[in-house]
């Protein structure tokens, strides 16, 4: 039977679905969008630019797995799923803990008073307008939070979108203000960190994927736990704080203490007889961290670096140096157990 070249078209669009979607639903789909096409037609059309749109979005979906879909796929879309909930968590929490922090310095006196509220009055209205906005929109990393862990998606959607939106204006400052010094390795890593989460929260919820749920805890007392923990790392140790240390810290600690509860339940589990579950939910929520880890690696690097060529004092230096082989290290022990937990799922598989 011949094909058209229309039909050739949608078919290529189509490649872009995974081998077992296409398998089931190609031929059904392809009938539907030729339906109501004049078959004279046809070698003179092609697919509309929101078929196209609407296409890729199914295929990202689908490899963030839908129901039905192969174990691959599903553990893809775990991983991805949990690592955007513990990077939108850090990042709602060091959002809170700055504007605490920097709220309380400005009531100390009138002076601090005067020069926190200059950077919103001293510079013009434009100028005041775009501070407001720096300032306010990545509290929204907390509403995107709570939204998300209480199955209110669209409104995480539209809040993690609009709290990435400040990690761009460093880049684009220097092109108003040639006076602004440009960083842009520092730039560009805190970028990738505050957009990959949002675009990661935004692509794995959808509507088909499963609720949101921390592994322990109410998203409450989780976030409120990683508060204290970024707020006291700045307050018992202010001389080696900078505005990578908090997150770093949070990550560190949240990160081992996962690890550490994870693996006895994972031990618990297999002397039950569930452990290839329990090997699976560790497994993917160990690389959800170490890609997370990895980020944030990169940022506490980017953001050291320009503090190597000059002096500063020895104990932010030590801790910076510190913190960052520190990350690298759990990094590491974290891909390695999502690794081993991924080939422990697999032999069991064979067997």
């Amino acid at each position: 039977m011949t094909t058209t070249l229309l039909e050739d078209r949608y078919r290529t669009v189509l490649r872009l679905l995974p081998a077992y979607y296409r398998r089931e639903r190609e031929e059904e789909m392809v009938e539907t969008y030729l339906w109501d096409i004049d078959p004279d037609t046809q070698d003179q059309s092609r697919p509309s630019l929101g078929e196209v749109v609407s296409v890729a979005a199914l295929a990202l979906r689908t490899r963030l797995a839908t129901p039905g879909a192969p174990r691959p796929y599903a553990l893809f879309g775990t991983a991805v799923r949990q690592f955007a909930l513990f990077a939108v968590l850090l990042q709602a929490a060091t959002a809170v803990v700055e504007g605490i922090l920097e709220l309380t310095w400005a009531s100390t006196g009138r002076a601090q008073w005067e020069m926190f509220a200059s950077g919103f009055t001293g510079r013009g209205l434009g100028s005041g307008i775009i501070e407001a906005a720096l300032w306010t929109l990545p509290l929204l990393w907390t509403v995107g939070y709570f939204a998300l862990l209480h199955d209110r998606r669209r409104l995480a959607h539209v809040s993690v979108l609009l709290a990435a939106v400040p990690t761009l204006w460093p880049l684009l400052e220097p092109l108003l203000d040639a006076s602004v010094p440009p960083q842009p390795a520092y730039a560009t890593a805190t970028v990738l960190l505050a957009w990959l989460t949002a675009l990661a929260l935004c692509a794995s919820h959808h509507r088909d994927a499963p609720p949101a749920s921390l592994p322990a805890g109410s998203p409450g007392m989780v976030f409120t736990a990683c508060c204290v923990v970024m707020g006291g790392s700045l307050v018992l140790l202010p001389g080696a704080a900078d505005s990578v240390w908090a997150p770093a810290t949070g990550f560190l600690a949240g990160s081992l203490g996962w690890l550490l509860w994870r693996t006895r339940r994972t031990d618990r589990s297999a002397e039950q007889g569930t452990g290839p579950s329990a090997d699976q939910s560790t497994a993917c929520g160990a690389l959800a961290l170490a890609a997370l880890g990895l980020l944030i690696l990169a940022v506490r690097v980017t953001a050291l670096e320009p503090w190597l060529d000059v002096p500063v004092p020895a104990v932010l230096l030590g801790s910076a140096l510190g913190q960052a082989a520190a990350l690298a290290l759990l990094t590491a022990v974290l891909a390695f157990v999502g690794r081993r937990g991924l080939l422990a799922r697999r032999v069991r598989g064979r067997r």
